[in-house]
Order: structure tokens, then C-alpha cells, then sequence
């Protein structure tokens, strides 16, 4: 199993950690602070409003002093919580390798908050992004990732004999690494219409494979799907040892299936692929076979993307431009 955020060995550093809590520091403990910081200004302003021009010495200085933090405090508060980080630029830390090599776990990268309130997502832009339910865990909430859009509304995006194709196009992605440039697994998005009622409507990702000895859909080891789309997924196994779920033995065998999971993961098998629809984008990251992304949990609503990386603006050494990759020589496949 992919891990969804794999951690550095390391960690990141208290700089780090520190910086990337401020920066998510919620609006509500921001106006409390704000408020705070407003009362304490109130409080000293007639003190030294009053105090006469020959007197305004020692505790004065100190009171004057603390009246102006308060006022800078402020008005930082207002600019940079208030309008900065909603409407302009935020920073991110990079916690996992989904986008190596483009991105190194313990990155801090600047993102651009603007750009898609006047303009729409481009294919190649690296993208933080609200993930869908389907992609998080049971203890994550108040999450970001960060991914390269590779679908947009109406494109046909599929993977197959290890190579991305998009409307039919082989695709040549220089910012791969060696690694990654043969992808494993195949994939496709398919327009679920059918009798089993979560999923009646939806876009499902498929990861499958068609064999001699049988053909496989969303089931096994062959990729972390999100459980909402994996098919002959048990939950309720438990290793008798430990009393505990063991993730690489909680698949049924396709024989110990009911009628309706085979029937579905025919579905799957057999369904065309599906153009990403209105106001959805399919994202994946660079690190491909090593990216719990969109191939795994499906697609992400317009309204949930944050913003585009510009900068990789910590650590010093790594300071560069996260420039989107047009992919313009394509072959036909």
C-alpha cells in the first residue's frame, strides 16, 4: 500500500513546522489575536494621549513601544490573514514524494491564489487542491494536496501499456524521472450507469488488467484504490494473531465474490472511458508510480482547487520557479 502522506525519514525541521503552522493558522484564533491586540491598544492610547510633552519618559517609552507592536500586529493580521493568504499567495509544505522529482519532501512552496479567479487550470499546472473525501483517511480533515493536472473537462485521459494518453495521444512528459516514465498498471475513467445505487452516476477510476487467466478490476494489490471504489475489499478481516486488519490479505478471492461484485467489476472491465466532465479535472502526481492521486480516488471539483505553485522558496538551495510544463511534443498512439 501507497502511504497517502509519506514522511520524510528526518522530518521536517522546528523552522518548518513552525512556519507551516502559522501559515495555517485558522482565521477565527487570528481575529481573537487581533481583537486582543485591539483592546490592548485601546487600553494604553489614553495614557499616552494624556501625558504631557515634558513628562514622557521612562514607563512612557516602554507603553509607547508596546502601542505601536499592537498596531503593527494589527494591521499585519488584517493584510496578510484577511486578504494576503484568502485572495493573494499562501505557502505550502510538501510532506510526501507524489511529485518527486519536481518537488522534494520538506519543500516549502508559494501558491498562487489569484490566478484562478480570472483564469481557468491549464493542463501541466501544479495544483494544490481540497482532496475529495474518497482520498483521506478517517483521521484527516483539514488537509491539502498538491498534484499536476493532466485532465480537464472533456478530455479522454487513460493509461495504458505503460504510457498516459490524453484524447488518444501518447504523451511526452519531460518532467518525469527514468522511473516513471512507464507506468504501471492500466487505468480509465468510467460514467458508472447501473444498478449499483453509490455509485449509479458517478465517474469511477478504474485500475484493471486482462490476463489469459482472468481480468481484474479495482481489486488486490495491483493499486490503493480508495475503498469507495475497490471491489472484493473485505474490512471486516481480521488477522487472528493480532486481532487486527491486515491490508494485503483483505481482498476476496474473485471466486468467494457475490454475483453482484463480479457483475460490477465486469461493468468496469467492459465500459469505455469516460471525457472528465464539466467542472471536474483528474490530477496525478510526478512521482507516477509512487502517487496516491486521482487514478486511485477520482476526480476533483473546480471550486476545490486552492491555487498553482510558483515558488519552491525553501530551502535556499532549492529556490526556483514551479513554471507549468506544456507538453508539446506528443506522439500518436
Amino acid at each position: 500500500m501507497i502511504p497517502l502522506l509519506a514522511q520524510a525519514e528526518s522530518g521536517p525541521s522546528q523552522f518548518q513546522q513552525l512556519f507551516d503552522q502559522l501559515a495555517r493558522t485558522p482565521l477565527s484564533h487570528v481575529l481573537i489575536f487581533v481583537a486582543v491586540c485591539t483592546v490592548a491598544r485601546m487600553a494604553t492610547y489614553p495614557y499616552l494621549s494624556k501625558t504631557e510633552a515634558h513628562r514622557r519618559v521612562g514607563i512612557y517609552g516602554s507603553v509607547k513601544f508596546l502601542n505601536e507592536i499592537f498596531d503593527a500586529i494589527i494591521y499585519a493580521g488584517v493584510v496578510v490573514f484577511m486578504l494576503i493568504r484568502p485572495f493573494a499567495v499562501q505557502t505550502f509544505l510538501i510532506p510526501s514524494g507524489s511529485m518527486l522529482e519536481t518537488l522534494q519532501i520538506n519543500d516549502f512552496i508559494i501558491a498562487n491564489k489569484a490566478i484562478y479567479r480570472y483564469t481557468e487550470p491549464k493542463r501541466g499546472d501544479i495544483i494544490v487542491f481540497k482532496p475529495p473525501v474518497e482520498a483521506l483517511d478517517a483521521n484527516q480533515t483539514d488537509v491539502d494536496f498538491i498534484k499536476r493536472l493532466m485532465g480537464k473537462p472533456g478530455d479522454v485521459v487513460e493509461v495504458k501499456d505503460g504510457h498516459v494518453l490524453r484524447n488518444g495521444v501518447v504523451l511526452s512528459e519531460p518532467y518525469l524521472s527514468p522511473a516513471n516514465q512507464y507506468v504501471n498498471n492500466d487505468w480509465k475513467l468510467v460514467h458508472y450507469v447501473g444498478p449499483y445505487q453509490p455509485w449509479n452516476g458517478r465517474y469511477i477510476p478504474v485500475y484493471y488488467e486482462r490476463s489469459s487467466t482472468g481480468s481484474l478490476a479495482n481489486h488486490g494489490g495491483m493499486w490503493p484504490n480508495a475503498k469507495a471504489y475497490a471491489i472484493g475489499f473485505d474490512p471486516n478481516y481480521m488477522d487472528q494473531q493480532s486481532k487486527s486488519a491486515v491490508e494485503e490479505h483483505s481482498w476476496l478471492d474473485v471466486s468467494n465474490m457475490t454475483p453482484e461484485e463480479t457483475t460490477r467489476m465486469q461493468y468496469l472491465l467492459d465500459a469505455p472511458p469516460a471525457k472528465v466532465p464539466d467542472g471536474y479535472f483528474l490530477m496525478m502526481g510526478d512521482n507516477r508510480n509512487e502517487s496516491y492521486d486521482g487514478r486511485g480516488w477520482g476526480l476533483v471539483p473546480r471550486d476545490s482547487i486552492v491555487g498553482r505553485a510558483e515558488v519552491i522558496w525553501w530551502p535556499p538551495p532549492r529556490w526556483s520557479r514551479t513554471l507549468p510544463v506544456r507538453v508539446g511534443k506528443e506522439t500518436q498512439g
